[in-house]
């Protein structure tokens, strides 16, 4: 977390940013996904005093024993990001075919148990890929039903769940999706479980055709937001997370000014958390730094104009 300090109408002032800061490792540093420098990433992440939240797919008890020692002596809170398990591994809890939704529900619960046993209070992932819409009910009525059973599992254990929007139409195509429908989804959950909540990214905003104003009637479900950028290439839009200023990225310092407006504005309590990848020939910590840039300059601009 960080502060500005700042000259406003005659009068100076130092304005604490008002969110916990997060980042999601596994794609600051895409080695982490494949057990590699998962030590290194870590102490880069946790001794910046910047950060106080690192996002991580669950790790092995191996290599949980190795950064576990630093989580404790930092104090950074970790979360769990099971995102790679329906999009790399093709856990699909929204799965039309009952067997397949089981094994994803079943894969699920094993991350609750790793983090009700580590410590960690937050588990996210996201739907299964849209199946057309001619199935799209179906598949949203099934997802539904595996998120009340991950769900209550996880109450519990204490432990919070979150479904992450993506795109439906360009790059991950996903059933989950545009954030009227995600309301509704957690309409459902929430009739039966208050330890769920809806994540929305703004890398994934152009993909939808969203802006944070659209995100109004999901204010009460708003979990857990990602500022980062969609990929603009010759084949359409990508979900490729490039860092910001990167060629092709689209958001920058505006558009997470008016996202951090739109966040003061409905008194949002959760984290605002990275989601940037370096590129091809890029170190990864240059992302983070510029990702850093962009958030206090936004903040700064916010400050201003308010």
């Amino acid at each position: 977390m960080f502060s500005v300090y700042l000259e406003k109408n005659g009068i100076e002032g130092v304005y604490k940013f008002p969110w916990k800061i997060s980042i999601v490792a596994f794609m600051a540093n895409p080695a982490t996904l494949k057990g590699a420098e998962v030590k290194e990433t870590f102490e880069f992440i946790s001794n910046d005093p910047f950060f106080d939240v690192i996002e991580i797919h669950p790790l092995s008890d191996e290599l949980w024993e190795v950064v576990d020692p630093i989580v404790k002596k930092t104090g950074v809170e970790v979360a769990y990001g099971a995102q790679p398990l329906v999009l790399m591994e093709k856990k699909n809890p929204s799965s039309l075919n009952e067997n397949e939704r089981k094994e994803a529900v079943e894969a699920i619960k094993r991350v609750v148990d790793l983090a009700a046993k580590r410590g960690v209070k937050k588990v996210a992932f996201c739907s299964g890929p849209d199946p057309g819409l001619d199935k799209r009910k179906q598949a949203t009525e099934a997802l539904i039903a595996s998120l009340k059973e991950i769900t209550e599992y996880a109450k519990e254990k204490g432990i919070y769940i979150i479904l992450e929007t993506f795109d439906r139409n360009w790059d991950k195509k996903q059933l989950i999706g545009p954030i009227s429908e995600a309301v509704e989804v957690a309409k459902a959950v929430r009739e039966e479980y208050d330890n769920f909540g809806l994540m929305w990214d703004l890398s994934h905003g152009p993909m939808l055709g969203e802006k944070p104003q659209d995100l109004y009637i999901a204010k009460d479900y708003l979990a857990h937001v990602h500022i980062g950028c969609t990929k603009k290439t010759a084949e359409g839009l990508k979900d490729w997370h490039p860092g910001f200023y990167r060629p092709g990225a689209i958001n920058g310092i505006e558009e997470v000014k008016d996202f951090i407006a739109f966040l003061a504005d409905i008194g949002y309590k959760g984290a605002v958390g990275f989601e940037v990848k370096p590129e091809e020939g890029q170190y990864w910590p240059e992302v983070v730094q510029a990702a850093k840039g962009v958030l206090y300059t936004a903040y700064v601009k916010y400050l201003l104009e308010r």
